[in-house]
């Protein structure tokens, strides 16, 4: 596969000196092209930040970005095959769901109006009504379908689906998959309903703080990491000079989230007489972000 983004040493700082917000800070990584990528963190996480930057809405503070092989600032090469679904997506004041479903083909070549009109009546959309007049989650689902039915190549959905019922999100789920299976595009999917979506997602980047923590394809990240439990000496005999994303431990009892085990490593474990159990990727993603021991640091009972 070729890669739709490259990114290079790349940061992003708000305001100079003691003040100063460094929203991403030394981020490196690589896209594939018709993938779909998740971009997960805590709120404040330098998510929506790296996605302004990535469509050419903010300037780098350092380093590079290239998409499809290009800088996306004012490039109309690169924007006109971008799309860019925003959590608080803005429009005039007069403007009904019409006006938005009809000026969408100026944005958007690949533009399906029908699949558009689809939509509308899945996710019941007053199309008459005025954006301003809309609620939260029908907001919401016009994005989605301005996302969806784009076709865009670049395709990227920053937290959509906020305010939608739990029948909304899972139409939208399903219709993604559907509409990608067909029409092949680059997604990038920006939530924090992470168990919600983890089954969707073929490539995993973990931003905490304006750092990439976690940057890999899901399906090796659901089958290399897990909690080893049993009895706290065990564990930490087990898990020395192992990579560790998170420790707990009660009494006697502890539980270790480790990285990279590979079967040899698991049937070390059960020899040692440790449990083994899968850890979500909502539960990676927590524990990777929320620091790495949840025991008191001098090994006092929880």
């Amino acid at each position: 596969m070729s890669a739709v983004i490259r990114v290079e040493g790349l940061e992003k700082t708000f305001g100079v000196g003691q003040n100063a917000v460094h929203a991403v800070r030394e981020a490196s990584f690589t896209l594939e092209e018709n993938r779909i990528h998740g971009l997960l963190g805590r709120n404040g996480a330098g998510k929506t930040t790296l996605m302004q930057l990535l469509t050419g809405q903010e300037f780098a503070s350092r380093g590079s970005i290239r998409v499809f092989g290009e800088s996306p600032v004012e490039n109309a090469r690169v924007l006109d095959r971008v799309c860019f679904i925003k959590e608080s997506q803005r429009y005039p004041d007069d403007f009904r769901v019409a006006h938005v479903l009809r000026s969408a083909p100026w944005f958007f070549s690949g533009w399906d109006a029908d699949y558009a009109a689809e939509l509308v009546e899945r996710f019941r959309v007053p199309v008459r009504r005025r954006m301003k007049k809309l609620s939260r989650g029908q907001l919401s689902a016009v994005g989605v379908i301005v996302g969806l039915a784009s076709r865009a190549p670049l395709t990227f959905f920053d937290e959509p689906y906020l305010g939608l019922d739990a029948v909304a999100r899972q139409l939208f789920y399903d219709a993604l998959l559907a509409d990608y299976a067909e029409h092949p595009r680059t997604v990038v999917l920006s939530t924090h309903l992470i168990d919600e979506v983890s089954n969707l997602l073929e490539h995993v980047i973990v931003i905490d703080e304006g750092r990439i923590l976690i940057d890999a394809d899901a399906e090796a990240l659901r089958g290399s990491t897990i909690d080893v439990v049993g009895a706290r000496t065990a564990v930490d005999a087990f898990t020395a000079g192992r990579e560790v994303l998170h420790r707990a431990s009660l009494g006697g009892l502890a539980t270790a989230t480790v990285a990279g085990l590979d079967e040899a490593g698991r049937a070390s474990a059960r020899a040692a007489g440790l449990e083994l159990a899968p850890v979500s990727l909502q539960q990676l993603v927590i524990r990777t972000t929320t620091g790495g021991e949840a025991a008191p640091a001098n090994g006092a009972d929880a």
